[in-house]
């Protein structure tokens, strides 16, 4: 089975956001970005870092709780040795989102202080939220405001408008909708972007991504992956010498599953959904498909 992928994903409210996005620039403070804590790299927009100039910026590293912790660390020592704050961030749980408040005022405590000495009132701090579709917006604009009026789910593309959102008596972020760019860097940033659905399923071939994702975690996170299907040593070894061995763990794990259709074939399409949805969701465990190492 090979990569190629066809994916047409960039539809013309991506490029009216990015547009929206650079104009509102003058408006804020403060850029926060929201990153996925597995693939840091690859849900970082390059349009995104090459319009934020001069701002203050800081990176989010959200959905750490499905991220392997050690390569998180690692990542916040990457983006520091930048001169860029990075924080690790489970907008589910609220993890870490103080710290993000306490690191806004920090940022913000010199020309606040400038003001307050010359008299004028205490401004609002006012910060703008950016970050991929799927990346997980929503989640961490209801955890750090303590309120849950947003559309939040799990596909991409759920955020539509622009809106601000109060904080306290000093703070103003204002969201943007998700936003991706126009051409791949590289194949694998795509195939990371599909494994974490950042990407809609509907323009990908689910069944050569969940292909692409086993063989990663086999080489990477092989007892993850055998502990999640009950993959035992003897298993792996009868399979091992197939020319097709990345599609057959495949099929096994199909069979495991109860993936089959009649005449005990495998059902690609439901195994390739198992595959993700448990990826996705942390059931295969806590994984990081972007080492700092690899940069």
């Amino acid at each position: 089975m090979e990569n190629n992928m066809n994916i047409n994903w960039y539809p013309g409210h991506m490029a009216k956001t990015k547009r929206q996005i650079t104009d509102d620039l003058k408006l804020v403070d403060i850029v926060i970005e929201l990153l996925d804590a597995r693939i840091p790299i690859s849900s970082q927009n390059p349009d995104i870092a090459n319009i934020l100039q001069n701002k203050k910026r800081i990176i989010i590293l959200n959905k750490s709780d499905l991220a392997d912790a050690n390569e998180t660390n690692k990542w916040i020592q990457y983006f520091k040795d930048k001169n860029i704050t990075a924080l690790e961030v489970n907008s589910n749980e609220g993890k870490g989102t103080n710290q993000v408040i306490q690191v806004i005022e920090k940022m913000m405590s010199n020309e606040l202080e400038t003001q307050a000495n010359k008299g004028r009132i205490r401004k609002t701090i006012r910060v703008m939220i950016v970050g991929i579709p799927n990346v997980g917006k929503s989640s961490f604009i209801n955890r750090i405001s303590k309120k849950t009026a947003m559309n939040v789910g799990n596909k991409p593309g759920v955020t539509k408008q622009k809106q601000w959102i109060r904080i306290g008596n000093q703070i103003e972020l204002l969201d943007t909708p998700g936003v991706l760019w126009p051409k791949f860097e590289n194949q694998k940033v795509g195939l990371n972007l599909a494994y974490t659905g950042s990407i809609k399923d509907e323009v990908i071939d689910k069944i050569e991504i969940a292909y692409n994702l086993i063989k990663y975690l086999d080489k990477n996170y092989s007892k993850n992956l055998y502990e999640k299907y009950k993959i035992t040593d003897q298993e792996i070894s009868s399979i091992k010498d197939n020319p097709q061995y990345y599609l057959e763990l495949m099929y096994l794990i199909g069979r495991k599953r109860g993936a089959l259709i009649s005449g005990g074939n495998i059902d690609e399409n439901k195994v390739a959904n198992i595959i993700l949805d448990d990826f996705r969701s942390g059931k295969t465990g806590k994984i990081t498909l972007e080492k700092v190492k690899e940069k």
